[in-house]
């Protein structure tokens, strides 16, 4: 039986978070991450360069050649045809990608500080505060997250406002809806990690409560959040949707939402101009769809029970014919276990074998 190990380090490039990732999944698996990869990847590219890609402004309703014109077929100047509000069609759907993933952004990045924070306060001190802390998330968590979201967005702005008021009220309501998420998660991390041994340890040698809490306890309970992170992602894209949708939105005037192009385009459907729902709603469901299937790749990679394949390089065991097991074994006595000769035995691929 032998054995090869591979002393040499793996290149930096192949451990970066995505790539490392990508070698470690196999077969669906892979296919699911890398699908959801692109799509991310074209959505993300999509808002950095919407005033290259976008062939007029969100809010334009004029071009050289004058109005746009409501309800215009796909085709000629206006390539996914225009709204019954005179805005061509294309350019809102790629204007509406840098407000998605601005609201996605700040929602998540305000969420994760906040639910962090308190889980790890609330784990690590316990007492009082735990238990009022937990109440409220549970809460919270017990709303349902649109009705949560409009309730705040109204609370915020009123319900309608311009572009960055519109932007910070529906990122500050979707903030309240994840919070009890990264607070369940951070919490319970918590209390199970400040028992830890390494943690007794720390507190014996006099290390300050500051000093554990973020040295110690924080940098291992955060392991999962890259997993939350890109599921909530998803969820904030069709809580922003749903908010423009039933009128809670951005001003159309002050940015492009998709939700609220879906709600003006509804009319349109029965009359059979179909191209001012279809586009709104295609980039909503193949946005939420890639993000979708990073997180779930990413989840099914993060847990040893699900992981498809082992780790590549680590060891290779060269197969043992049942042959060779009995060139092993020696007579079998009357307990019926085998006794092993001590002579070295010589393989057919010219190698020695166990003695």
């Amino acid at each position: 039986m032998t054995i090869d190990t591979h002393a040499h380090k793996a290149p930096l490039w192949t451990r970066l978070p995505v790539v490392h990732q990508v070698r470690q999944s196999i077969g669906l698996q892979r296919g699911m991450l890398v699908v959801g990869l692109v799509i991310t990847g074209i959505f993300i590219l999509t808002a950095i360069f919407a005033p290259l890609l976008a062939p007029y402004g969100y809010s334009q309703l004029r071009g050289d050649n004058g109005t746009f014109g409501a309800q215009q077929a796909p085709g000629g100047e206006h390539l996914l045809g225009t709204t019954v509000g005179g805005y061509d069609v294309l350019s809102r759907v790629i204007w509406g990608s840098q407000t998605a993933i601005t609201v996605m952004v700040i929602a998540v990045v305000l969420s994760i500080f906040a639910g962090v924070a308190l889980g790890l306060v609330s784990g690590y001190f316990g007492g009082w505060l735990d238990r009022v802390l937990v109440v409220i998330c549970d809460a919270v968590y017990a709303f349902p997250a649109l009705l949560l979201a409009i309730v705040m967005g109204i609370v915020i702005s009123g319900g309608r406002s311009g572009l960055w008021g519109g932007i910070f009220a529906a990122a500050i309501s979707i903030t309240v809806v994840f919070i009890p998420q990264y607070f369940r998660v951070i919490r319970a991390e918590t209390v199970r990690i400040k028992a830890e041994a390494y943690v007794e340890s720390a507190r014996v040698l006099g290390a300050s409560n500051g000093r554990i809490m973020f040295r110690h306890v924080l940098r291992n309970a955060t392991r999962t959040l890259p997993l939350i992170f890109t599921l909530n992602a998803s969820e904030a894209v069709l809580t922003l949707a749903g908010l423009g949708f039933i009128g809670f939105g951005i001003e159309p005037s002050s940015a492009a939402e998709w939700g609220y192009d879906l709600n003006k385009s509804l009319s349109d459907v029965t009359s059979g101009i179909w191209w001012t729902s279809l586009f709104p709603g295609l980039a909503i469901v193949l946005v939420v769809l890639g993000i979708t299937l990073v997180g779930e790749s990413l989840n099914d990679l993060a847990d040893p029970r699900l992981r498809s394949r082992r780790a590549p390089g680590k060891t290779s065991v060269a197969p043992v014919t049942p042959a060779e097991v009995r060139s092993l074994a020696g007579p079998i006595d009357t307990s019926g276990n085998f006794s092993f000769q001590s002579t070295p035995r010589i393989r057919p691929d010219g190698l020695e074998s166990i003695s």
